[in-house]
């Protein structure tokens, strides 16, 4: 079998391409960080315009809808963007075997560390959840339900819970991560610079997620039907 040779212009083109691609997702990100740093503050999603979007990351209107559609796009990308990390940086966290009262630490330092990180993200999640249009609240809403999913996957095969049925797995789940939810916002309106406060909100977090899974160890659930 005689492979194809490319030609002088076969790379050309190819190189063009990547630098091409290369470009479009650095404008793209320009987009969502300009979209971002609008928001920091008391403003809402709703409140953005595509125009100031546009200008904040340095680029024309007409440069905007050869990423998005509109700005309706632009918050579902949002949304997709500052779920995808966390979802794996948490999968990675819950993976090491170790005693339930260190893991829970883990996870909780791991994910407040990520929302400290990130927190136009997370300012953004936290504004949008509640008060955002049906659309985003919508998508926010199946990432959460998605968290939930994923961490029942994993509290499964624990041996003091392998006895609980789906229904129960999910709930205990659900209030994991609404404890975690409720520590980001408070994480979200402290001072970045007071190590007490945000080492008094780590350690209420892992308290609330103690006492979820300490009470777990007596509750009763009934096989599935």
């Amino acid at each position: 079998m005689r492979l194809k040779r490319l030609s002088t212009s076969d790379t050309s083109e190819t190189a063009t391409t990547g630098v091409r691609d290369e470009r479009k997702q650095r404008t793209r990100k320009a987009l969502l960080e300009a979209a971002l740093m609008l928001l920091e503050g008391e403003r809402s999603f709703s409140s953005l315009s595509l125009r100031e979007v546009a200008k904040v990351a340095g680029v024309v209107p007409a440069a905007f809808y050869r990423h998005f559609t509109g700005m309706d796009e632009l918050g579902m990308a949002l949304v997709d963007d500052s779920f995808r990390t966390l979802h794996e940086m948490m999968r990675a966290a819950r993976s090491a075997p170790l005693p339930t009262s260190n893991l829970v630490a883990r996870s909780v330092e791991t994910f407040l560390r990520y929302a400290q990180t990130h927190r136009l993200h997370f300012q953004f999640i936290a504004k949008e959840r509640v008060s955002g249009s049906s659309h985003l609240r919508l998508a926010i809403r199946k990432e959460v339900r998605l968290w939930v999913s994923e961490l029942a996957a994993d509290l499964a095969p624990f041996p003091k819970l392998k006895s609980f049925n789906g229904d129960d797995l999910r709930m205990m789940a659900g209030l994991v991560v609404n404890a975690m939810m409720s520590a980001t916002e408070l994480i979200l309106d402290a001072d970045a610079s007071d190590s007490a406060e945000l080492a008094r909100i780590h350690q209420l977090a892992q308290k609330q997620l103690m006492l979820i899974f300490l009470g777990a160890m007596q509750w009763k659930s009934k096989p599935a039907q």
